[in-house]
């Protein structure tokens, strides 16, 4: 069975899906992009904009009823791989004083909204 998670402290779907789903006593995010809660872009550049991402799926997931400790895999997107220093920095404070996910992070031409990260990750619950 599977069962829809959904936090107004995190950004609506801005398309045909959901924030996550819980299935098996797993969480799936859908990724995450620098939109504040009321849908409106964060300014900046990638320090600012992972800040926001990072804050998005950690409240998608504590909706669901987890943590950040129990993240198990991450996949980022990056707009630009010269950005990966700063955004690395950001997203380890987010695991600080817990064991990191797996993760595998790629750069790609084109997020949406023209972002310049993106952040989907699979939970325990």
């Amino acid at each position: 069975m599977k069962e829809i998670v959904q936090t107004n402290h995190a950004p609506q779907a801005i398309g045909p899906y959901v924030q996550a789903i819980k299935a098996n006593g797993v969480l799936y995010t859908s990724g995450q992009i620098p939109l504040l809660a009321s849908g409106e872009l964060v300014s900046g550049g990638i320090q600012e904009q992972t800040r926001q991402v990072m804050l998005n799926l950690k409240a998608v997931i504590e909706a669901a009823g987890s943590s950040m400790g129990r993240v198990i895999k991450t996949t980022c997107f990056i707009k630009n791989m010269d950005d990966f220093a700063l955004f690395n920095e950001l997203y380890a404070s987010f695991f600080d004083g817990i064991t990191p996910p797996a993760r595998s992070c790629v750069e790609v031409t084109r997020l949406p909204k023209n972002v310049l990260i993106e952040v989907e990750a699979i939970v325990m619950l």
